[in-house]
């Protein structure tokens, strides 16, 4: 016990003493929620520019000769000819083919350097460690020693005077820097225009674009296909790794059981549903609730993971809620047809631009 609160006071971030900090709780305790408005944070982010301090996720670094091709052989990546400086996303898989790992990741020339989600680092690097084998990799847990800012927005800055490590896979872009530097690091970026915001400006924004978040909008059991992983993490066209035979099962011969969905929920309820919170379609469980909040535009929102035959028109309803669905995984995904992951962000997050 007293390992884990060290840990979590190394996490803490100093941005948690700027004016107005308000601490998120869950997954993303040691961060601020927001730092007193969170729409206005929301529409920096999604209009002008914003950072947003993530640094309680976990940081891995991984150095030696094998590194690429090892990882290229653990994971659902095409990694072994991963460029200096190029990203991208990543599972690893159980045997089953459930998803346990969701890695964003870059290659710096010498290390490749990832993060993933809060409490994840541990059970990641214990992994790794027992497939290092006789190859020449080294991973390690960095977190204490580095941390991730996430820059939204349009009229992003340049990552301010001093190098960092950047990783870009469409969603924002992930500066990994030094943990003793994070509070300076800030100081310049909002002085080159960036407005701090909370991790509830960039979860809203998240969900609306229909982007998964391991832990939240996933269980035990997800699938790459059910949230649309397939599209942005996974190789179809590569070497063998641990889980692919149900990947190769789904996209060839059947359809995932279950398929991501986005919430519209009915506005005049003063509450979002929790995480896990079962959806209901006439009274019958069709599916459960992952993370929600209050858009800037949309109103509350969600997503949820329902079974693939949930009619797409039906209006559903969560812990008392209702909600239309919007599809972002289709019900024909899998089968040789490339399930079109609809986020609509261009119609969600840039009509605030018109």
């Amino acid at each position: 016990m007293a390992d884990l609160a060290n840990r979590s006071a190394q996490l803490t971030s100093p941005l948690l003493g700027e004016p107005g900090a308000v601490a998120a709780g869950g997954p993303d305790a040691g961060i601020a929620a927001h730092y007193g408005d969170p729409f206005a944070e929301q529409r920096a982010l999604a209009l002008r520019s914003g950072v947003v301090d993530r640094s309680n996720r976990g940081v891995l670094r991984i150095t030696g000769p094998d590194r690429l091709s090892w990882l290229h052989s653990l994971t659902t990546a095409h990694l072994e000819r991963l460029a200096p400086g190029e990203s991208a996303e990543a599972l690893i898989l159980s045997p089953q083919g459930h998803v346990e790992h969701h890695l964003t990741l870059t290659d710096d020339g010498s290390a490749v350097w990832a993060h993933v989600e809060p409490g994840m680092i541990d059970s990641l690097v214990g992994f790794l460690t027992s497939m290092r084998f006789m190859l020449r990799v080294e991973p390690e847990d960095v977190s204490a020693q580095y941390a991730v800012l996430t820059l939204h927005g349009p009229e992003m800055p340049e990552a301010a005077g001093r190098p960092a490590i950047v990783t870009s896979t469409g969603f924002g872009t992930d500066l990994i820097v030094p943990r003793a530097e994070l509070a300076a690091r800030v100081a310049e970026l909002r002085s080159a225009g960036a407005a701090l915001a909370g991790i509830w400006a960039h979860e809203a924004l998240r969900i609306a674009a229909g982007r998964p978040r391991l832990g939240l909008d996933t269980d035990h059991r997800t699938i790459p296909h059910e949230v649309g992983w397939i599209e942005t993490a996974v190789h179809l066209n590569k070497g063998c790794y641990r889980g692919q035979e149900t990947v190769a099962r789904v996209h060839n011969l059947g359809h995932p059981p279950r398929r991501l969905v986005r919430l519209l929920l009915d506005g005049g309820e003063n509450k979002l549903p929790n995480r896990g919170d079962q959806v209901l379609l006439d009274e019958t469980a069709v599916g459960f609730a992952g993370s929600s909040a209050r858009h800037y535009e949309l109103g509350p929102i969600a997503l949820a993971l329902v079974k693939r035959t949930t009619p797409v028109d039906a209006t559903l309803q969560v812990d008392g809620i209702a909600a239309a669905q919007e599809v972002l995984v289709a019900p024909d995904a899998g089968a040789n047809i490339q399930g079109e992951l609809k986020r609509r962000r261009t119609g969600l997050i840039g009509r605030a631009r018109e």
